[in-house]
């Protein structure tokens, strides 16, 4: 049930806030010729759709974390909540993760996804970047950017500049048809992203991106900006000719952050484009969670007095992949797998409670289509699957890395070798005899961001950003020593998302600098796409380890097919860290030793109703005695950590 609004704490709210849109959804604006129109009304303070004022109830969704095949049922979902519009994201790494080769086909038709929301009734508010924070890889840029050593990434700097002019003339002709006064189903669109919570504060940048938007889609069209609720963000991230809009969550005062947007937009109407339903995690946190009496509460206040509201996120969804993001605020610290946010559609796009609350509160502000919520796709717990030892990466490099290695004296980024996600193995050779243990150094902190090492294939130890500099190594002058580095996602906001990955600096052992390295660009994914390591090969008969496998090594298993292709979830009880594929498709990282996530998300249009769906892991540390994972039919994202 939603909370009681009391109207004395409502009456003073709209004194405070001045002139309101509750004015707006009062006045009855014509008609124009029976046009499509969508603008703002600056003497009325709402927004105008048709002639006639319009308050948008809106939720976040990402069609980047959620399989094409689910968008309908997602967004129907939306629908039947109450809701008049969807918020999309365009991630410009997603369709351009190779720079001039563009992908808007399966799980990248934005088109289709467009579509499917203007079937289901549902407006869009468009955020095509081009940075996006999000919480995804580099906030959405793609990392090729980075092969100019010295670019200043949302700034006016003319590589930049450029890169994003060739991009946004690809992307805006393909949504200027879907533009609602020309007859689709986008009301607004969002010119950057949060800008004032970067260091630039660069106008000229703004004004650039300004005239695209202006170019492509016409001068018509509503563009607005989203800065957090502070005079700083609010200043650097505001231009006049886009309408300025906030985001807070439930530990802000409603008046006083409309108040602020008042400050810089005196007209026009009130618009949250970011209201918090819940939060992220990352790797070694609690799973986040915010208390759905005061999500109900705060919406059922902004709408009371007219505002706009877009609830991020509706739906979270799932990092598959390399696809999340990370942050460097008080040292580097990587997104976890589950995007689920605590957001009233969860991960698997199940209604929650939180939902349906969320419902209550919108009838209460507008008439919401008849029938019941659709169902949560059925799930299915299939079980125990035993897995066999494939090899460890430094055994299987003829398979993984076709290419061969690159030469180089002293280490290359993956942004050199133009291998910007997943992994690298860097190779050198011991200098000189080392009896003793000697400390392997990363004296300026360049592992980025994890580097598993061994010697002679034998695994001694690892590497880790901001957090492990140093680790011994012993063996003989000669020996092999392979650093397989992990990419754990860039950076997604602040200053630091010029986020390089690989070894950046020399590593020094004991008083020497390793030089003279093999650099090989691991194809895992294209490897195991193709078949790899199931296709071709014998399965032996699973038997018991007597000791754990160390280092990073490829297992392999089936999930015999039994007629269902349910929605399941993967629990790795006693692996360490790593990435999984199901039938060729990555699935992400898991981390139970870490957590809090403890499962991965297996949607069931991966799974096979008639062949053997093949499982391929890749432990990065150590796997179990008992080779083994766990399909089960929920989730579990709060588990505590392990003990060793």
């Amino acid at each position: 049930m939603s909370p009681r609004r009391n109207p004395a704490d409502m009456a003073m709210n709209i004194v405070l806030l001045g002139v309101v849109s509750l004015v707006c959804l009062a006045f009855n604006g014509a008609l124009v010729s029976g046009e499509r129109s969508f603008s703002i009304d600056y003497t009325n303070n709402c927004f105008l759709k048709d002639g006639k004022p319009f308050q948008y109830i809106s939720g976040s969704i990402h069609y980047s974390r959620i399989p094409q095949y689910y968008w309908r049922d997602r967004l129907l979902k939306m629908y039947m909540a109450g809701l008049n519009a969807v918020q999309v994201y365009v991630p410009w790494n997603f369709h351009e993760s190779v720079q001039g080769v563009y992908s808007f086909t399966g799980d990248r038709d934005l088109v289709h996804f467009l579509d499917l929301a203007n079937q289901t009734g549902l407006l869009v508010i468009l955020r095509p970047g081009p940075y996006i924070c999000a919480e995804w890889e580099m906030g959405g840029l793609p990392a090729w950017l980075l092969q100019k050593p010295n670019i200043i990434l949302r700034s006016s700097d003319p590589d930049y500049s450029q890169a994003v002019s060739n991009w946004l003339a690809v992307l805006l002709p393909k949504v200027k048809p879907w533009l609602y006064t020309n007859g689709g189903n986008i009301i607004t669109v969002q010119v950057e992203n949060e800008y004032g919570s970067y260091f630039a504060c660069d106008y000229n940048y703004m004004r650039q991106l300004q005239t695209l938007f202006h170019f492509f889609l016409g001068k018509t069209t509503v563009l607005f900006t989203t800065d957090g609720n502070t005079d700083k963000e609010m200043t650097c991230g505001s231009l006049e000719g886009l309408y300025a809009t906030v985001d807070f969550g439930t530990d802000t005062n409603i008046t006083e952050a409309f108040k602020r947007q008042r400050r810089f937009e005196p007209r026009g109407p009130l618009v949250n484009s970011e209201f918090y339903t819940g939060w992220l995690d990352h790797w070694g946190d609690w799973h986040a969670a915010v208390n759905t009496q005061n999500v109900t509460r705060m919406l059922g206040h902004m709408l009371a007095i007219g505002a706009n509201v877009n609830m991020y996120m509706f739906e979270g969804g799932t990092n598959f992949g390399y696809w999340n993001g990370a942050d460097h605020d008080n040292g580097f610290r990587s997104v976890v797998t589950s995007y689920d946010y605590d957001a009233p559609l969860s991960e698997a796009g199940d209604p929650t409670e939180k939902l349906l609350a969320i419902r209550d509160v919108i009838k209460q502000f507008r008439d919401i289509p008849l029938g019941p919520m659709p169902p949560a796709t059925p799930k299915f717990a299939y079980g125990f699957v035993t897995l066999t030892k494939v090899g460890n990466i430094s055994g299987l490099l003829d398979t993984i890395s076709p290419t061969g290695p690159v030469l180089s004296q002293y280490p290359l980024t993956f942004e050199e070798m133009k291998q910007y996600y997943g992994y690298m193995l860097y190779r050198t050779t011991l200098p000189r005899e080392l009896a003793e243990p000697t400390p392997l150094i990363s004296p300026l902190n360049g592992v980025h961001d994890r580097a598993y090492v061994s010697v002679n294939g034998v695994f001694q130890g690892l590497l880790q950003r901001d957090t492990a500099l140093v680790m011994n190594v012993t063996g003989k002058q000669g020996d092999i020593i392979d650093i397989i580095v992990e990419n754990m996602g860039r950076v997604n906001f602040g200053s630091k998302i010029n986020d390089y990955k690989g070894i950046l600096s020399n590593l020094i052992l004991g008083r020497d600098v390793l030089t003279d390295w093999k650099i090989y660009p691991l194809g895992i994914d294209g490897a195991i796409a193709a078949g790899w390591p199931h296709s071709g090969r014998q399965h032996s008969l699973p038997v018991p380890q007597k000791e754990p496998s160390a280092g990073p090594t490829f297992y392999m298993g089936t999930l015999p097919p039994n007629g269902l292709a349910w929605d399941t979830f993967l629990r790795l009880y006693h692996w360490t860290k790593g990435q999984v594929w199901i039938n060729g498709v990555n699935l992400g990282r898991y981390w139970p030793a870490r957590g809090p996530q403890q499962t991965l998300y297996v949607p069931g249009p991966l799974i096979s109703t008639t062949e053997p769906n093949n499982i391929t892991v890749l432990e990065l540390e150590r796997a179990p005695i008992y080779l083994r994972v766990l399909f089960m039919d929920r989730p579990q994202l709060n588990g505590t950590a392990e003990k060793s």
